[in-house]
């Protein structure tokens, strides 16, 4: 009888079901962002590791970088979803992060160094969270089903690598519109990712919802962090 709710849509459950549902998620999302800090100041920490992030960065290796980040995210999102075993999804949930936080390493260095300090870093944070709050919260006030988003997301997704690669490719700026565009589709996806708590995920899957959200999440952190930037 203990697994009798098991696999059953979130959709279908009681409201207090429903809300102890959300609340392993989100407690999910926080310990990964947790984790993702914890990780990103240990990365911080090694010069060996800052060295080898930031020689990525350089023209053709960003490409292969990107490519490893997707390849790790595709994996880690399937082991979430497939994998019966609450071990492994954490294991993969928590490659995930290690990857976001590699991947941070330049942008955060950057940061740090062209303002002395994380105060820029700190701001970027507190917009992104208030902004993720906020659709969030327009999610389970208006109960609107924002699944009609995903081939919006897909197609807006695949122009956006497009011009990475054309960017990395010939060697231009993608600039600030595009930094605006990609918090744009950024906001879209958490507001895609937190309807998909209720349409489309069972009981059982609070580590893929929680994956989904924290990939959303630090998008949008991703690039306000840019946009900042490009104040300074």
């Amino acid at each position: 009888m203990e697994n009798h709710s098991e696999n059953v849509l979130v959709s279908d459950l009681s409201t207090i079901e429903r809300v102890e549902f959300y609340k392993k998620t989100y407690s999910h999302v926080a310990g990964g962002v947790l984790f993702f800090i914890l990780i990103e100041y240990l990365f911080l920490q090694s010069d060996m590791i800052v060295n080898f992030a930031l020689s990525l960065t350089e023209g053709y290796k960003w490409l292969f970088m990107l490519g490893g980040f997707m390849f790790i995210t595709n994996y880690a999102e399937k082991m979430t979803l497939k994998a019966p075993e609450k071990n492994v999804q954490y294991l993969a949930y928590g490659l995930y992060i290690v990857a976001e936080a590699f991947i941070f390493v330049p942008l955060i260095y950057i940061a740090i160094m062209l303002t002395n300090g994380p105060d820029l870093i700190n701001q970027a944070a507190i917009v992104t969270l208030s902004l993720f709050s906020g659709l969030s919260a327009i999610v389970f006030v208006t109960k609107k089903d924002f699944s009609f988003l995903r081939s919006i997301l897909t197609v807006g997704f695949f122009i956006a690598i497009g011009l990475i690669v054309a960017g990395i490719l010939f060697g231009f700026d993608l600039g600030l519109w595009f930094s605006v565009g990609m918090c744009v589709l950024a906001a879209g996806s958490i507001l895609y990712q937190t309807s998909n708590l209720v349409n489309k995920y069972s009981t059982d899957q609070y580590i893929p919802a929680a994956l989904g959200l924290f990939a959303s999440l630090m998008l949008l952190f991703w690039y306000v962090l840019q946009i900042f930037l490009s104040r300074d």
